[in-house]
């Protein structure tokens, strides 16, 4: 689930500048996302978010044995960060791309740097090697999934979004539980590589079904007019998506290092990542300013926090418990339900005078989850404690993160919606990088880099300080999210 949140929280079809007045096409009677007209772009849309989904849901089980195999333990956490670290970028860049020429090149580009990403992790004979196909990886996500969000906006009338964007949410569901016992499974018995160079091949039938149809009914800049844009991009949100990156970047590197000399780009990243955090995010973000401010900043400390938690999971039960990957896995399998089920729960029109309170309770859980997981360092603990903590905690995501979205567009001028949705975004998605790099520097500096043993080892005692000081932290500022979730209101 490690990578599901950050491509499950990607941006609404509004983002993007697909905007209220883009065209309705086939808008025939009694036409539904299977009709005729339709049929053959949604399956192959929702065919790709499937495959991406799954290839997301699937890394993390196939992460612990691709590390020791590498021998870039240490650098546990980049491979994570660095997919998310250039996916910033990628996000915003397709937005500027979709808005201006439309967005069949910005998918197109990003189905082939997501393809290339994965070949180049799938085929990596060193740490680093994995970790750039990993960031080639993360900028074709980037592109691909708001380029797909741009096309819904496009190709489907009003009235079908809601149908086309449920099928988007409803093909999460099957590889997070799926996904993790596939690829442990796979891990096994083939090889961790077979997890990353398996997945281009399959992409091939959906966009032959969906490249044509989005030609045909979503090509072409559209400004807010209807008229033909100019093409141009508005150069500064670039630079400073361009700087978030790159200072995320430097920052990273800096916390894997962990020397004197990585003072320099510590310090040249956060100069760099600072005036253009303070350009991208609401004013008053930093301090938790009540109303928007409040939200944005609780979607970063909530996908930071959990995600940075959950990416360490499959690793602490391999090496410290003795599971096959199968198994560790399949500990984070019932959160893609129990997940669905607080996005639902949260929708029911009865919990809406309650939603900041209901947003508490999950954060609360959220916080529970993560500080309970390690607890199974302690071999008298039940493996399957993780489990069930971690269904807990999906559960307090669901209600938290589909809030955030709601309370978003509640709080935001139509004119606004757009620039605040990606500013939510750029919260998510800096809070995984920034956490991450903070995390794997805890797990390296006690000595996590050192664990000598994968699967079916059994090793309890090694180095589970190192784990400790991941987890624990993070439920700290789980907890923060949950002060942070009393200011979302405005008074």
């Amino acid at each position: 689930m490690g990578l599901t949140l950050a491509l499950m929280t990607v941006l609404e079809p509004r983002d993007a500048g697909v905007t209220d007045t883009a065209p309705d096409l086939a808008d025939e009677c009694g036409d539904t996302v299977l009709g005729r007209s339709h049929r053959a772009l949604s399956v192959g849309i929702v065919s790709v978010v499937l495959l991406i989904a799954f290839e997301a849901t699937a890394v993390g089980t196939a992460m612990p044995v691709a590390a020791r195999e590498l021998g870039g333990v240490s650098l546990y956490a980049f491979a994570f960060s660095g997919y998310f670290t250039t996916s910033l970028f990628g996000m915003v860049f397709a937005g500027q791309w979709s808005d201006r020429r439309g967005p069949l090149g910005a998918l197109t580009t990003g189905i082939g740097a997501f393809a290339a990403g994965l070949v180049v992790a799938g085929t990596a004979q060193v740490m680093w090697v994995f970790i750039l196909g990993r960031a080639v990886q993360g900028l074709g996500g980037g592109l691909v999934i708001v380029a797909l969000y741009v096309v819904v906006g496009r190709a489907y009338s009003e009235q079908l979004r809601p149908a086309i964007m449920a099928a988007f949410a409803a093909s999460w569901v099957v590889p997070s539980v799926v996904g993790p016992l596939a690829s442990g499974a796979v891990t096994e018995h083939l090889g961790w590589r077979w997890v990353f160079v398996g997945i281009p091949v399959l992409v091939v039938f959906p966009l032959a079904l969906a490249l044509p149809q989005i030609r045909r009914r979503a090509a072409g800049p559209v400004s807010k007019q209807g008229q033909e844009s100019s093409g141009s991009f508005d150069r500064r949100r670039i630079r400073l998506a361009l700087a978030v990156s790159i200072g995320a970047g430097l920052f990273q590197y800096a916390a894997q290092d962990l020397t004197w000399f990585s003072l320099v780009p510590a310090v040249a990243g956060i100069a760099l990542l600072v005036p253009a955090v303070l350009g991208l995010l609401p004013r008053g973000t930093y301090r938790a300013a009540r109303g928007l401010p409040s939200v944005v900043l609780l979607r970063g400390v909530a996908a930071g926090s959990f995600i940075s938690a959950e990416s360490f999971v499959p690793l602490m039960l391999v090496t410290q418990r003795g599971l096959s990957p199968t198994l560790a896995g399949f500990s984070l399998a019932a959160g893609g339900g129990t997940w669905a089920l607080g996005s639902w729960v949260q929708a029911r029109a009865r919990v809406e005078p309650y939603r900041d309170r209901l947003m508490t309770v999950g954060m609360v859980l959220v916080a529970a989850a993560i500080a309970g997981a390690p607890s199974v360092l302690i071999h008298a603990v039940p493996v399957w404690i993780v489990a069930v903590a971690w269904a807990f905690g999906c559960f307090g995501m669901g209600l938290v993160i589909s809030s955030t979205s709601v309370l978003l567009l509640q709080l935001s001028a139509p004119e606004e919606a757009g620039s605040n949705s990606a500013a939510l975004q750029i919260s998510d998605g800096l809070s995984n990088v920034v956490l991450l790099s903070v995390g794997g520097a805890a797990f390296g500096a006690l000595g996590g880099g050192t664990v000598g043993h994968v699967v079916g080892s059994g090793s309890g005692g090694v180095h589970p300080g190192a784990f400790a000081a991941v987890f624990l932290p993070m439920a700290g500022v789980a907890l923060v999210g949950a002060w942070v979730s009393t200011r979302v209101r405005a008074i």
